[in-house]
């Protein structure tokens, strides 16, 4: 069975990629997740995020934006102690903002589901690329949902986060082609 090269030296990636990456995410708490993940995972593996997921999910109150929001300096600051998760004061306070400007996304268009899947006109991007080394780390789209996240007042949503946060969520298909999910992958996005 063929996987992405990524995620072939690991358990933990592994499995992530064989049950999570690239399939079509359209739950709030789950979208919100992944956003806060990528912005933790900036200058850093993403192995090592997904070795702390269940403890942040633990401290961030399983991603409940509303909750995350309603967290206190103190709280945060408390955050800082805990081995369990990356201590960087910056990327922590960034996960309650994100949170207020999750709110503020969902009062205007209904749902972070409807306002993240609108970069993608509702339909996920299927690339068929071949080798790992065709894979950008950035594109036009990411550089401008990463623009328009910030004029929202997100943090840690550069143009890299926010084009590993399409792919993660399955906004954008970039399984290679000989990778047996990519077309799994595709056809969960035809059925929606």
């Amino acid at each position: 069975m063929q996987r992405c090269p990524w995620a072939t030296s690991d358990e933990l990636l592994r499995d992530y990629h064989d049950t999570e990456w690239g399939v079509p995410l359209h739950d709030d708490r789950a979208l919100f997740e992944f956003l806060c993940l990528e912005g933790a995972q900036a200058g850093l593996s993403w192995r090592t995020v997904l070795a702390k997921r269940e403890r942040y999910r633990e401290l961030f109150h399983r991603f409940e934006i509303a909750r995350v929001a309603a967290m206190r300096d103190r709280e945060l600051e408390r955050l800082l102690l805990d081995p369990g998760i990356i201590r960087n004061r910056l990327k922590l306070s960034a996960t309650r903002d994100n949170a207020l400007a999750a709110l503020h996304v969902i009062e205007e268009f209904g749902s972070l589901d409807r306002y993240l899947w609108s970069f993608v006109d509702g339909r996920p991007i299927q690339n068929r690329w071949r080798d790992k080394a065709d894979v950008p780390a950035t594109t036009p789209l990411s550089d401008r949902m990463s623009k328009a996240l910030k004029q929202r007042g997100f943090r840690f949503v550069g143009s890299t986060i926010c084009y590993a946060l399409l792919q993660a969520t399955g906004m954008v298909n970039d399984h290679l082609a000989g990778c047996f999910r990519h077309d799994a992958c595709a056809q969960a996005a035809a059925t929606r």
